[in-house]
């Protein structure tokens, strides 16, 4: 069955390698992991910007967030069954939906600008939608 899913996630650019006879998933060649990648650096460039007294609070907050959303997805695809990879992109997508929310909170708060935001959130809402399309793909398996 785990062989099985890894060859269907072929088709969103993952690989899979037998190690100990369990399969495990290439995450760097996930796109998704590497847009979340891009988008974590860009959140944490955009931060350094905030004032200085937000460091532990939405600045903390959103670089965690970002941060989470690739290392969940690396997370997941070590783990030794579909089921378990299901759950870590799961948080990943949870993670997202966090940072969608605190990128509004901080244009709200005036630390971006609406160019700054729009732009975050069509990134963001990009690699929503590459989550959702692998865990439906991982969910049929």
């Amino acid at each position: 069955m785990i062989l099985y899913a890894a060859s269907k996630l072929l088709s969103f650019g993952a690989a899979k390698l037998n190690q100990n006879h369990s399969t495990m998933h290439h995450f760097q060649k996930l796109e998704v992991w590497g847009m979340s990648m891009t988008l974590s650096y860009e959140i944490h460039e955009a931060t350094k910007k905030f004032p200085k007294n937000e460091l532990y609070g939405i600045t903390s907050q959103m670089r965690r967030a970002s941060v989470s959303i690739p290392s969940s997805i690396a997370e997941g695809s070590g783990r030794k069954s579909e089921k378990e990879f299901l759950e870590c992109l799961y948080m990943a997508n949870g993670s997202a939906y966090e940072l969608y929310t605190q990128i509004i909170l901080a244009f709200k708060a005036n630390y971006i600008d609406e160019d700054s935001k729009n732009n975050l959130l069509n990134k963001l809402s990009s690699i929503l939608k590459k989550l959702f399309k692998l865990i439906q793909k991982l969910s049929k398996i």
